[in-house]
């Protein structure tokens, strides 16, 4: 019997919408997201965030005053306590997909590296 990776795959994304981790990613964006200056904040670091990783993706250079000022945004937003710990979640969140993604990759990486010692 084969197995249909689209349905296995919808079953993962089940799985990580249920999941502890996720639970509580969505909590900490809602708690930030209902108070209205932590919300200006966190929307600005990301903004600023983005800005640099496009400009970073399309090869144009960084100036030193943007990664001053993303330094300066990066240590504003750590101080708040409910961004701080959205912050955290995102990254463990982050490492669940990082993870996944391994355990997912592992047969081709195995067959290339058949391939290749052989």
């Amino acid at each position: 019997m084969s197995t249909n990776l689209y349905d296995v795959a919808y079953n993962l994304e089940k799985a990580v919408r249920e999941s502890d981790d996720f639970k509580q990613l969505q909590d900490l964006y809602a708690a930030v997201f209902a108070d209205e200056g932590t919300k200006r904040m966190f929307e600005n670091f990301r903004n600023i965030q983005l800005n640099l990783q496009q400009k970073q993706m399309s090869g144009q250079e960084i100036t030193q005053e943007e990664v001053e000022q993303a330094q300066k945004t990066v240590a504003l937003v750590q101080q708040d306590p409910k961004i701080a710990q959205l912050m955290q979640a995102e990254q463990r969140m982050s490492m669940v997909i990082q993870e996944l993604n391994k355990i997912i990759m592992k047969p081709l990486e195995e067959l290339y590296s058949n391939v290749e010692n052989r």
